[in-house]
Formats: C-alpha cells, structure tokens, sequence
C-alpha cells in the first residue's frame, strides 16, 4: 500500500471516530437537560445523579473531540514522531471528567438522600425522559459498536480482543460510557419505581449510589486504558512475530537481534530493530535490503508510520571482538 493509500485510510479511520464521537455528544447534550428538568420536577436524586452522568458524557466528548482534532496535526521540526499520542492526553483528561463530573456527583448525590431523605414528586415527567434517552443513548451506542466490529473485522481479530486492546480509545470510550449509560437509566427507572412503590426516597438514593459506583468503574477503565498508551505499549505479540518474519525474510539479513515497536496512535506505530546483515553483503546490498524491508513492512501494515533498521554486529562477531552480546 502507498503513502497516498495509507493517508486515505487513517483520514476514513479518523472521520469515523469524530462522527461517532460526534453523535454521542449531541446525544449526550439533550438527555442532561432532559433530565435536569425531570429531576427537579420529580425531586428524584437517581435523575439528578442521570443528569450530572449525561453531563460528564457531554464534557467527555468534547474533550474526545478536542483529542481527535489535535492528534491529526502533522509532525513538524518540534515534534517529528508527530501529535498522535496527544489523543491520549485528552482522552485521559475525559476518563478524569467522567470520575469528577459523574461518579463523584452520584455517590454523594446518593448518600445525602440516604441521609437526609427527599420528597417524590410526579415521576410521570421523569418516565418520559428515561424513555427517550434510552432510545437516544441506544442509537448511539450502536453507532460505536458499527464502528468498533468494522475495525475488528478489518484487523480479522476477535471484536472481544480488540475491544479490549484497540488504540483508538475515543470509541472505546463512547462505547463504555453509552453502555454504562444504559444500564443507568435502567437503575434510575428502577428507584423510581421503588419510591413509588413504597413511598421511601431508599431506593432512590440507592439507584444513584449504584450509577455512581458504575461511573466510578468507566473512569478506572479508561483511565488505564490512556495511560498504558501514554506510557508506551508495544504492538500485539502476534503482529511483533511477523514484523520479525518479514524482515528475516530478506536474503542479506541473518538475524534481528532486538525489536522495538511503539504504538503512537489507532492507525499509526514506530518500528525499531537492530539487524544482523551478512557480513558479504556489500554496503549498496544493506541499504536496498532496508528499503525492501520497509517496504514490506507498511504492505502488510499500512499502520506503520515509520521504521528505523540499526545495521549491527551480530553474537558471533561481537564474542570475537570481546564485546558483550545483546541479552
């Protein structure tokens, strides 16, 4: 594949996540009004606590918007490996706004209902409301999940296995927290229906410690998930194996004696190695045996950006000049 092909292909890539994002944060934007009004209406502290979690969603796309938008800038005489890993700078700070603005808002919105009590108003308005965000938050959520089974079926890797381990943490996030929104509003229907039943604001007050302690389970999520890639991660040990084939796979090089690879974004990766070349080989022979080996390398994985081959001694040679081998 081109370099024209492989830019095509992260732009698509891109494109997709920032519509996606996009819809969940429209999404997103109308359910936190909806229910702030209802909660105030209903006096319902699971609403409430529904409307600071739609709030945090709202907050978390935007800061997922910025990410995506900021990441795609080039790489410049500053910064030559490029923006990508800026993406998961934001990403982390959405993870911190889902904790702040969600999780720790419903477990104290919930234990001062348990504490203090509250007065149930007319739950009708609130019934509507939850109706209508689950069919919102629904369409968005399949809209993450299109997007996140596409990229799975286009790496022929399990959509459980990518899921858990996709560079692309924007969709991974509106998928969480989409998810996380549903099974929200099914608690907070849910203490509702308890505080109608028996007249007691418990149920309540326990419907928001829940979706508080779901939100608290989301930000830990994702907060590990940025940081791994903040840190550094490796490309997956199967794609490592082959990396390492195709590059034996050329006649003037005898051994890889060190491989290094760096996630830098959902599409992009670093490959580094120290190579072994047959000591016959001429200086003409290494330098075109690189060239076709980078060249194999971005076919079977466009994704890779860029790939830095250190011609080096090999064991042998390194014993005979009484230099310490690689470990």
């Amino acid at each position: 594949m081109g370099q024209t092909e492989q830019t095509e292909t992260h732009e698509d890539g891109g494109g997709e996540s920032t519509f996606t994002v996009m819809v969940a944060a429209v999404a997103n934007l109308g359910i936190a009004l909806a229910k702030a009004v209802a909660g105030v209406i209903s006096g319902s502290s699971a609403m409430l606590s529904e409307a600071a979690h739609s709030v945090a969603d709202t907050v978390t796309e935007l800061l997922l918007l910025t990410a995506l938008k900021r990441s795609e800038k080039p790489a410049d005489e500053e910064h030559p490996l490029g923006y990508g890993p800026e993406r998961y700078i934001w990403a982390m700070l959405a993870a911190v706004a889902t904790f702040v603005g969600g999780a720790v808002f419903s477990l104290y919105d919930g234990i001062h209902t348990l504490v203090a009590g509250e007065d149930l108003g007319d739950p009708l308005v609130s019934y509507i409301v939850l109706a209508v965000a689950f069919v919102l938050e629904g369409y968005s959520l399949r809209t993450g999940l299109k997007q996140a089974k596409g990229e799975a079926a286009r790496f022929r890797a399990p959509f459980r296995v990518y899921f858990r381990r996709t560079p692309d943490t924007a969709v991974k996030a509106v998928v969480l927290e989409d998810s996380a929104a549903l099974v929200g509003l099914v608690l907070a229907a849910g203490g509702l229906l308890g505080g109608q039943l028996t007249g007691s604001g418990v149920w309540d007050g326990l419907a928001s410690l829940l979706i508080g302690l779901l939100l608290l389970v989301v930000a830990w999520v994702l907060g590990r998930s940025n940081a791994e890639f903040l840190i550094g991660r490796p490309l997956p040990r199967p794609m490592r194996d082959r990396i390492r084939a195709e590059l034996l796979a050329d006649e003037h090089i005898e051994a890889v004696l060190e491989l290094t690879t760096l996630v830098q974004g959902p599409r992009e990766a670093l490959v580094a190695a120290k190579v072994d070349f047959r000591d016959a080989s001429t200086a003409a022979q290494i330098e075109w045996a690189c060239e076709r080996a980078e060249q194999r390398l971005r076919e079977a994985f466009p994704g890779i950006g860029r790939v830095y081959l250190d011609p080096t001694p090999g064991y042998a040679q390194r014993r005979d000049e009484g230099l310490n081998p690689w470990p």
